[in-house]
């Protein structure tokens, strides 16, 4: 059986980040305006020249930029968009991901020819409803993260004319498909219009309460920021819901994607670094290449995810867990158990023969560090490092500070790892 070989959809937030994408193995990527998107933060294309040459640089490669616009709007964004959109579907952007029935039918009308898919907002879970969006003229549906592999199956067997995608890694939210409503009742920040403060995050601690009429009953308390403040919660067969997710990680699933002829593979995080993006996409870029190749996963590949700041990993849905096993009771925060990012080269010094670094955590001779690049990783020993002046140091202390280490001039632009 020849298998095809799926999209790899990496996330961008910046041009940096775009870049950094390409360069290690995405083949498309997604960003959106922060007005009609939902992620505000850390967005640099609500600039519509920035957004014009991410556009421009994704196309010279031959790649596609999916811009979102997954909002679910109230009545006054409505009277804006389609002037605001008018100049950013003129940049010929190669779908917009949606999520709204209002906000599609307004594009359906206007710009009949723009393609259309149905972010994972939308809660698709099963074969009728990625019909009803297809005779709607969306062209891909982004299924949603509570589905099986056994359940997307049986989905891309009923709907074979239909792209489908699915999200492989990154964060997990608390509620269906991303649909939360924590932040807006605890910040007045609404998720679903794009300013999440993360809630399900904070540091919650559980009170024993007394039974009341419905059954037990559980007391939270957030220690940080509510502090004081007791919330009632039940917990049913199933679990209780409240407290943050482990972040997603279905490397080990790629090949059973790939056999079941997933049309793209979706990475998360337009808030997250370059080197995210370079890891990520690094390492799925191979993983899918080995499926698609027939040659089974790595296992390297894990260890180089768990080279990321993660709050632990699960495979989601994809197969039946119990909730404890992919919920993360015990820290809110990313932590890494492998490695830990700490610079990158920028220069080379020919006179020296020495790579400029500037920091970013803390290392030091006698650390071992791993270079990062899109042509493969290299592995060295710190034996020796210099400050600007050509004078031995043994460390440097962290962000801000600049060193230069013996690397080769092509180590240029890598990033740099320090293992743990």
């Amino acid at each position: 059986m020849t298998l095809r070989t799926p999209e790899l959809l990496a996330p961008a937030g910046s041009l940096t980040m775009l870049e950094t994408a390409f360069a290690y193995g995405a083949t498309a990527i997604y960003a959106g305006q922060p007005r009609y998107s939902l992620r505000v933060r850390n967005n640099d294309f609500g600039d519509i020249e920035v957004l014009a040459e991410g556009i421009r640089r994704t196309h010279a490669l031959g790649h596609r930029f999916f811009l979102v616009s997954n909002i679910y709007p109230h009545g006054a964004k409505l009277k804006t968009y389609l002037d605001d959109m008018a100049p950013v579907i003129a940049l010929k952007p190669d779908a917009l991901i949606m999520s709204d029935p209002g906000l599609i039918l307004m594009v359906r009308e206007t710009w009949p020819e723009v393609e259309i898919h149905l972010s994972v907002q939308a809660n698709t879970v099963n074969a009728a409803a990625v019909r009803f969006w297809k005779q709607a003229g969306v062209s891909r549906v982004i299924l949603s993260r509570e589905l099986s592999l056994d359940q997307i199956a049986e989905i891309r067997q009923a709907c074979p004319d239909t792209e489908l995608e699915v999200f492989v890694h990154g964060a997990l939210c608390i509620a269906y498909s991303g649909r939360c409503l924590l932040s807006g009742y605890f910040n007045h920040r609404d998720p679903n219009q794009g300013t999440c403060t993360n809630s399900c995050r904070w540091d919650f601690n559980v009170k024993p309460a007394a039974e009341d009429a419905s059954g037990d009953v559980y007391v939270i308390e957030e220690r940080e920021k509510r502090q004081g403040s007791y919330m009632p919660i039940e917990e049913d067969e199933h679990g209780t819901y409240i407290l943050n997710s482990k972040d997603l990680r279905a490397i080990e699933h790629v090949q059973r994607l790939v056999e079941i002829g997933i049309d793209s593979l979706k990475i998360e995080g337009r808030t997250k670094s370059p080197y995210y993006v370079a890891r990520t996409c690094q390492t799925y870029r191979q993983a899918i290449d080995d499926a698609v190749a027939g040659r089974g996963l790595d296992p390297a590949l894990l260890g180089q995810l768990e080279g990321l700041a993660n709050r632990g990993y699960t495979d989601g849905f994809y197969q039946r867990h119990t909730p404890a096993e992919t919920q993360n009771y015990l820290r809110g925060h990313s932590e890494s158990d492998r490695s830990q990012y700490v610079g990158d080269v920028v220069a080379w010094d020919a006179a020296r023969g020495l790579a400029e670094i500037t920091v970013k955590n803390k290392f030091g001779v006698g650390d071992r560090l791993e270079i990062i690049l899109p042509a493969g990783n290299r592995e060295i020993a710190v034996t020796q490092m210099e400050n600007a002046a050509g004078e031995p140091v043994e460390v440097a202390p962290g962000s801000g500070h600049r060193v230069w280490l013996p690397l080769p001039p092509e180590a240029v632009g890598a990033f740099v790892a320090r293992y743990v």
